[in-house]
Order: structure tokens, then C-alpha cells, then sequence
């Protein structure tokens, strides 16, 4: 982990100012947001300048500025860690982890507050949960305000329902952008996406809501009722409850409830653009500082000692930016130390690249190998279980006992417990399903095959029951006997069946219990849905992390071409062959990962939406950067990287290279 010196150090003035800067500016921001939903809200085209009037009065109305407060306050309540699930119910683990329940409940009560402040903003009918009921012969009561209860439940199903979303569709993925611009560009270019999702979603969500509300409505209605002593009112216009078709077909309630949700979801998104432009804005480390105090400060210290990921991808994104664009940079990463003479930073930035592109490389031969040995696990056929038990009696044979054989396999379902009935291995596989003489449909055959047992067989004495016994043939003389010998050989059967069952299962039980339970849920056709891969998720979570690799190829490439004029000592020279054998083997193995039959050879259309997909394609980017990183070399140094020493695979690939066959 990082020391206690430079984690401080990096929270004091890296994260913590870019977290603030974007919370503040998000606050900034909400007063306008604020009086558009004002607007939409209340403004009426039929009277427009009694209500131009209506919404200026109250934005500055005491009820508005304390809501605007309390939003203020709600915007920083964000942290959400995004993950990559594999399976369904690794997808149902996230959901279902303390952790984001948690997150959840805090979202459903953000919502129920975003939406407490736009009732008393809206006002009208919306403005109390209670109020006086109408006049009757009863003592005066208070009656429970049905349309704000909608309008709050609604809040906290939105933002639930956005807190679900947010990791199934990983929308809160921080991802780094190819193209560096100015924060106020970046933002004004997510401006109009972000409206345009907050409205959809909104759409969508009162949409599921209103679904829900309808089946499911009576319950928090009467439950606040008795909670809180209110009485609903029977002798007001609205006479409906809100939970039928007469009381949601209004439209004034529908459009309310769809504007308070976008204006909910229009603050999340908004939040969350801004701090992911702060965040990943470009932060320019020191290549090497003249005093010891700093030296946790600089590049290659940042980056061989640090395990904050962020931290780690700030370091390798300013690394691949000081590669290609800052000349003077570049001298310091070659330069030698004084006294000594040691290249100590081009040795620990070449060494942590070198060793990311490794730990990939290794991840990527191991996951093949899983997938090209999975399920491919050689089983016994018939047929060496058929030379085992030959083998078997051949060897009871040798040892002074002699049975007869069969000449051709008898299928029959016995097989399974043929071992455990006869209590070892010297049992024929049909032993316990041989056939009874008495039967009238017994072949010569198998007479010959059931001939009485010698006291040499292996099934001499391997019956332990006292009703399975073995009986001389018979002839049947009348169809009453004939009758009687057929139910007593049905019983012997029936009996023979569940002694070999009861005896298999004393014996396998401890042995093969987790195997036959795994057996027994892989046919189960939910465990199966759930436990099933989702297409190419598990490539997708191998590549999640590529972006650091991605920059750790251009630095290191564009580094090595430089160093052709740019390095004065050869330090970049004693490391090449090491570069170069670890680019190829890279190479070769995202080849192969790409002609696995679940590996998508084309990236997928990214949709316009603020959930953050770009994950889905690094590994399409980082075969496109390695390919042109091993150009970027082979071009620069041309017919001279003849003289670097590596493996003969490796030079053959390289000539392709050389060859521009690649």
C-alpha cells in the first residue's frame, strides 16, 4: 500500500480539491436548474405573465431557498464503485451486498427528499401531506393528501430504480478520454446527453412506477393512514383513490410526477459528468526533483509504489502524454544519476510498463488454457469399463476362482451400482440384474449366461439378504403357477433393485456427495440461468483494467523511438530485447484470446446513454495499440533490431513485423 506521507499527500491535493471543485460547481449549477423546473412547473401560456410572476415570487420565497439548501446538501451523497459481473448471479451479489443496499436506501431517501422539495415548490395540491377534511356531522379530521404521498413514493422509486441501474449498467464507470480538451468544452459537450437521458429514464421509470402504484398502492396508503391518524376523504372531487385507471389517467399528475423525476435524475447525472471531468483531468508529475523530501512525488516513484488505481492511472496517462509531446520531459527520463551514473528512472519506469504488460500476458495464457480444458475432462467409456471388469475377473482368475464371461455387454441401467453391490470390485457390471429362469421370455442364451453359480464366482456369497436368493430353472405347467412365478420374480427384482441402490449409496454417499450435488444442480435449468455466463462478460472483466496497459504500450513505444536521437548514453538500448520479447508475447497471446469462439472479433455499437461503455472495447483498443506500438518500433530501428537477442519465435514474428505482413 501506499506510505502514509504520499497517500496524504495525493488526497490533500489531487483528489480532494478536483471532489470539491466539481460538488461546488454542481451546486452552482442547481439554482438554474431550479428555476427551469419553476418554469416548466408552473408557467401557463394562457396567463403568462401571471405566471412569470408566480415563479419569481417563489424562487424567492422562503419554502424554495430552503429546498434549494437541502438539494445542496443531497448532492454530496455519491460514491459508487463500478464492477463487471460475469455471471447472473454474480449480477444478483452486487445487487444483494450490503453494501449497495445500503447505497439504495440512501438513494430512495434522496429521492423522497428531491421530491418533497418539488411538491412544496409546485404547491397546489401537492403542497401537505394532510389537510382539514370537508364538512360532515363528525368531529373535524385531518385526511390524508393522496397526491403528495404519490409524489413522494414516486422520489424513492426513482431513486431506487436508479440505484439498480447504476451497476447493472455500470454508470458510474470513471473512464479516461483519448481526447484531452478543457473542462468547460467537456461539459458542454455532456450537457444536451445529459437532459436528454434524465428525461428518458424519468419516462421509463414513472412509467414502472405508475405499474407498480397500481397493484400495490392500498398498502403505504393504509399504513400511513394508521401511522399517522389520517383519515381518507370520501367527499371531495376526488373521490378515486389514485391507485385505479379513473384516478391515474390524469394527465396534470402524470406530467408532474415526470418532471420531478428528471429533475432528480438531472442532478445525479449532472454530478456525476462533473466530477468525472474533474477527476480525469491530465495532472503533470515531476519526472525527478532536486530535494529528497519530494522524491515520493515524482514519476517513477508514483508509479512503481503506488496501488491507488487512480493515482496509477494518472501517473501512466501522464507518462504517455510526456512520451509523445514534451521533449525536455524525455531528457530527464534518459538522464543518468549524478553521482553514480545509474538511469534509476528510465530502469523503474521501463520495469513497471514491462511488468503490467507481463501480469496481462500471464492472465491472458492462463484464462485460455481454462477455457480450452473446460469441459473437455476425458471420461470412461463402456468399453474401459467392460476391459476393467475383464480385467478384474482376470485377476479373481489367477488367483484360483474362474467365472464365465459374456461375449457381448449387457445394457442395462445396472451399471451404476454394480461396483458397490457386490462390495468390491470383482462384480461384473450386470451382476445384479441378471435374469431369472423362471421368467417365460429367458433366451437360450441368457440360460447359458445364468447358469448356476460355481463356489469360485465372484458373485458366490456377494448377496448378504436373505430374500434375494437364486433358484434352479422351473417349468410352468399351469397358467395359475404360471401367474405366481411371475409376481415372485417381479418382487425379486423389485428387491435386488433396492438392495444394489441402498448399498451403493452407504459407499458413495461420503465419497461423491459434492460431485452428485453439483451433478444434480447443473440440470436444474434456474441454476443454470443464474450461474450461466453472460456473452463476453468474462473477457470484457479480463480486459477491464487495459486502459493502464494501453498507456504503458504508447510510453514505452513512443519512449524507444525517441531514444534513436533523443538518448545519449544508450540506456533505452540495454532494455530493448526485454521490450520487445514482452510486446511479442503479448501480441500472441491477444491473438489467440480473439480466436476463441466467445470473443467477439468487432466492437460493439456503444448507445448514447450515461452509462459509461467504453469498457466494452479496451481490448479492441489495446490490440489496435499494441499492434501500432511494434510498428512504431519496427519502423524507427528498421533491419538493426537483427542484432537484439530473443527467442526464435519471437524474431520470426518480428520479421513479420519488419515485412509489414503483420
Amino acid at each position: 500500500m501506499l506510505s502514509t506521507q504520499q497517500s496524504c499527500w495525493f488526497i490533500r491535493k489531487v483528489v480532494s480539491w478536483r471532489a470539491a471543485a466539481s460538488i461546488a460547481w454542481s451546486v452552482l449549477l442547481l439554482p438554474p436548474a431550479t428555476a427551469v423546473f419553476v418554469i416548466f412547473s408552473k408557467f401557463s401560456l394562457f396567463h403568462p405573465i401571471q405566471s412569470t410572476s408566480e415563479c419569481l415570487s417563489l424562487l424567492t420565497s422562503a419554502s424554495a431557498i430552503f429546498s434549494q439548501i437541502l438539494l445542496c446538501a443531497l448532492v454530496f451523497v455519491l460514491s459508487v464503485i463500478p464492477t463487471v459481473a460475469c455471471s447472473k448471479i454474480a449480477l444478483l451479489g452486487q445487487l444483494l451486498h450490503p453494501r449497495q443496499l445500503a447505497n439504495s436506501l440512501v438513494h430512495c431517501i434522496m429521492g423522497m427528499i428531491v421530491a418533497w422539495c418539488c411538491a412544496v415548490i409546485i404547491g397546489f395540491r401537492y403542497e401537505s401531506l394532510g389537510y382539514p377534511c370537508a364538512q360532515t356531522d363528525s368531529p373535524p379530521q385531518i385526511c390524508l393528501n393522496e397526491y403528495q404521498l404519490i409524489l413522494l413514493l414516486a422520489g424513492a422509486f426513482v431513486g431506487f430504480s436508479h440505484s439498480v441501474l447504476g451497476v447493472m449498467h455500470n454508470m458510474n464507470y470513471v473512464s479516461f478520454p483519448t481526447v484531452q480538451q478543457y473542462k468547460y468544452l467537456r461539459f458542454k459537450g455532456s450537457l444536451p446527453l445529459v437532459i436528454k437521458c434524465s428525461a428518458i429514464q424519468a419516462l421509463y421509470s414513472v412509467r414502472n412506477y405508475i405499474v407498480v402504484y397500481f397493484f400495490l398502492g392500498y398498502i403505504p396508503r393504509v399504513w400511513i393512514c394508521k401511522t399517522l391518524s389520517l383519515q381518507m376523504n370520501r367527499y371531495t372531487c376526488s373521490a378515486h383513490t389514485l391507485d385505479s385507471f379513473s384516478g391515474l389517467l390524469d394527465l396534470s399528475l402524470l406530467y408532474h410526477l415526470w418532471l420531478s423525476a428528471t429533475f432528480f435524475l438531472f442532478m445525479q447525472y449532472m454530478t456525476l459528468t462533473l466530477f468525472r471531468i474533474f477527476v480525469t483531468e491530465v495532472y503533470s508529475f515531476p519526472v525527478q526533483s532536486s530535494f529528497t523530501e519530494e522524491a515520493f512525488q515524482c514519476l517513477p516513484r508514483v508509479l512503481t509504489d503506488s496501488q491507488t488505481m487512480i493515482l496509477k492511472f494518472l501517473a501512466l496517462q501522464d507518462l504517455a502524454l510526456l512520451s509523445q509531446h514534451s521533449p525536455v520531459r524525455r531528457c530527464e527520463v534518459f538522464s543518468l544519476s549524478q553521482p553514480g551514473g545509474h538511469p534509476h528512472n528510465w530502469n523503474a519506469i521501463s520495469k513497471e510498463c514491462l511488468s503490467l504488460l507481463t501480469d496481462l500476458t500471464q492472465r491472458l495464457v492462463a484464462y485460455h488454457d481454462t477455457v480450452a480444458t473446460n469441459g473437455r475432462a476425458k471420461s470412461l467409456s463402456s468399453g474401459s469399463e467392460k476391459r476393467t471388469s475383464s480385467e478384474s475377473s482376470g485377476s479373481s482368475g489367477s488367483e484360483g476362482f474362474t467365472s464365465p464371461k459374456p461375449t457381448f455387454p449387457l445394457k442395462t441401467p445396472a451399471s451404476v451400482f454394480a461396483r458397490s453391490f457386490a462390495g468390491g470390485p470383482l462384480t461384473p457390471p450386470t451382476a445384479p440384474f441378471t435374469p431369472d429362469l423362471d421368467s417365460p421370455f429367458a433366451s437360450p442364451t441368457l440360460r447359458r449366461l445364468t447358469a448356476p453359480v460355481e463356489q469360485g464366482s465372484p458373485w458366490y456369497g456377494s448377496v448378504q439378504s436373505p430374500h434375494v436368493m437364486r433358484r434352479a430353472p422351473k417349468l410352468w405347467s399351469t397358467s395359475t403357477g404360471g401367474r405366481t412365478s411371475s409376481e415372485r420374480s417381479y418382487r425379486r427384482t423389485c428387491e435386488m433393485l433396492l438392495s444394489a441402490f441402498l448399498s451403493h449409496f452407504k459407499t458413495q454417499k461420503t465419497l461423491d456427495f459434492p460431485i452428485q450435488v453439483k451433478t444434480f444442480l447443473a440440470k436444474r435449468v434456474l441454476i443454470m440461468y443464474l450461474f450461466s455466463k453472460l456473452p463476453e462478460a468474462s473477457s470484457q472483466a479480463l480486459f477491464a483494467d487495459s486502459q493502464a496497459h494501453i498507456w504503458a504500450l504508447e510510453g514505452l513505444s513512443y519512449l524507444v523511438q525517441a531514444s534513436f536521437s533523443e538518448d545519449q548514453f544508450g540506456v533505452v538500448q540495454t532494455t530493448l530485447p526485454s521490450i520487445l520479447s514482452c510486446m511479442l508475447g503479448l501480441q500472441e497471446a491477444v491473438d489467440r484470446h480473439f480466436k476463441l469462439p466467445h470473443a467477439s472479433s468487432k466492437p460493439a455499437r456503444l448507445s448514447s446513454s450515461m452509462s459509461d461503455s467504453t469498457y466494452k472495447t479496451l481490448r479492441f483498443a489495446l490490440r489496435a495499440t499494441l499492434k501500432t506500438a511494434i510498428y512504431r518500433i519496427t519502423t524507427t530501428f528498421g533491419e538493426h533490431l537483427k542484432a537484439v537477442q530473443m527467442s526464435a519465435e519471437h524474431r520470426k514474428r518480428l520479421q513479420q513485423f519488419l515485412e509489414y505482413k503483420e
